[in-house]
């Protein structure tokens, strides 16, 4: 099974929907668990595969594991008293688990819960679809397909392990929209940096205060945190906006299209690898790497949506901060469409993968779009731009050809000499190729049978003259994050160990 079938389950609430949705939870859930499993730990077996399935052997107990597929592997069984036998997803948990134990010798009882949770969050998602309405609006859809997530991490969908009505009503992926609730921030308390100016025209604030929006589901977090700033007067509840913002794959990070504005939030949950609040050291250098960033993009290909300021209270600086992002004005082409680059990986209505009457040429557009600008940053200016799946819009025209590419998220840019050359280098080909253009190229091969994307991706890299990229040509190996075991061993979440990948681009022809 290549693909997960991404239409919505049945609607009802009889028996026979409830196993559905159940076993398409297990199916979305297993998929980038195993990814991570058989990339980072498991070792494949020449010569046992067949029918479709792919063999593996996990060293820690001396264990053959078979799967079928590939992009999306599916259907574990564990080779058991002569036999194979299917693994549902508990039991495919319990095995990493065991199998983790004995690989690296550490135990962890955290995440094997967050593997669960992100299951039954699959669950609640794929009921939720079902009764609603996806936007009309094709950004949108894109922004709020990812029912999988990150391809390669244990628990993708995990969502802190409370209950699904805490956080239901703000997941994009049940396309969620809601209102966002206002605060006044009394004057004297306010931090601030940047242009914020913006965060003033979605309301109005009392004399004496300045407006400060918030999520409602950060509000529901920080509640216990803020409760005494609202009763002493340095908070003021001044209702909800009287229009509605949509969360994006990003879920902290909401777009309100009657302001053409984003607007970033603290949450204080877990999702994927990091706890999701805005962070005072990251907030403090993000004016001077926002403008590293939009000097780099200053007249060349691509476009960037600037993380402009931040306001914030002095006495609540990561719990109450809000980020302002551009939005598309002044950086869409005329006539263009945004569109999330990890949607058109998961799929959603009106998909140009699946519309592409010439998806070389398709291929050819995007890499011409996308991969130019994260190299000229790289090369000219010493920015390392996160330019994974999930911060990378790429624009296209009427015909679903991609005319323009669009970067976001100062949060997760580097700078040169902050990290060295090297470091920076290795995590631009893991975020831009590995993360990125890889699962681009097998999504799109997937969908038409024949075509070889790599090829293409050499041409591009080898019209820059960037040493680097040259040796990208030839290089033996790739570097693949290695999500499952940091989450594993507890290294912090901005921390990066890299595993040598086989690199297609070496294998492709000229």
């Amino acid at each position: 099974m290549e693909r997960v079938d991404l239409m919505p389950p049945p609607a009802g609430d009889d028996a026979a929907s409830r196993e559905a949705v159940a076993a398409r939870a297990d199916a979305y859930a297993a998929a980038p668990l195993l990814n991570c499993l058989l990339r980072e730990v498991a070792r494949p077996v020449p010569g046992r595969g067949d029918g479709g399935h792919r063999v593996y052997r996990l060293p820690g107990a001396d264990r053959l594991l078979r799967v079928r597929g590939g992009r999306r592997p599916a259907e574990p069984e564990l080779y058991a008293a002569g036999g194979w036998h299917r693994l549902g997803h508990t039991e495919l948990v319990k095995l990493v688990a065991d199998e983790l134990r004995r690989h690296t010798g550490v135990a962890n009882d955290e995440l094997p819960a967050e593997m669960s949770d992100s299951r039954d969050a699959v669950a609640a998602l794929l009921t939720a679809r079902a009764g609603a309405t996806p936007p009309r609006d094709p950004y949108l859809r894109s922004e709020q397909s990812l029912l999988t997530g990150h391809p390669h991490h244990p628990a993708p969908k995990a969502r802190g392990g409370g209950p699904a009505a805490g956080w239901l009503p703000y997941a994009p992926e049940a396309h969620a929209r809601f209102p966002l609730a206002l605060l006044g921030l009394r004057e004297d308390t306010v931090a601030e940096e940047g242009d914020t100016s913006a965060l003033d025209a979605l309301g109005t604030a009392p004399p004496g205060y300045r407006l400060l929006p918030a999520h409602p589901w950060q509000l529901d977090l920080a509640a216990r945190e803020l409760a005494g700033a609202f009763a002493d007067g340095r908070l003021l509840r001044l209702g909800t906006t009287t229009w509605e913002a949509w969360p994006t794959a990003a879920i902290r990070t909401l777009y309100a299209p009657a302001h053409d504005l984003f607007l970033k939030f603290s949450l204080d949950v877990r999702i994927t690898n990091d706890i999701r609040r805005l962070w005072r050291h990251d907030l403090l250098r993000l004016r001077r790497t926002d403008t590293a960033v939009a000097r780099a993009f200053d007249g060349g290909p691509g476009a960037w949506l600037s993380d402009r300021g931040y306001r914030t209270a002095d006495f609540a600086f990561e719990a109450l901060a809000v980020l302002v992002r551009d939005g598309f004005t002044g950086h869409l082409r005329p006539g263009a469409t945004p569109l999330l680059a990890a949607g058109l990986v998961e799929g959603f209505a009106g998909n140009p993968l699946d519309t592409a009457a010439d998806p070389a040429a398709w291929w050819e557009a995007y890499l011409a779009q996308v991969v130019p600008p994260a190299l000229r940053a790289f090369a000219e200016h010493g920015v390392v731009l996160e330019a994974h799946l999930q911060n990378t819009l790429v624009a296209v025209d009427a015909y679903g050809t991609p005319v323009q590419a669009l970067f976001r998220d100062a949060e997760g840019v580097k700078l040169l000499p902050e990290v060295t050359r090297e470091a920076g280098w290795e995590r631009l080909v893991y975020c831009l190729v590995v993360n990125h253009l890889t699962e681009l190229a097998a999504a799109l091969a997937e969908r038409h049978r024949g075509l070889d994307p790599w090829p293409a991706v050499r041409r591009e890299l080898s019209r820059h003259g960037l040493p680097e990229a040259a040796a990208l040509l030839t290089a033996p190996t790739l570097p693949g994050k290695t999500n499952l075991l940091l989450r594993w061993t507890g290294a912090d979440g901005a921390a990066a160990r890299y595993l040598p990948l086989p690199n297609p681009l070496a294998t492709a022809q000229r």
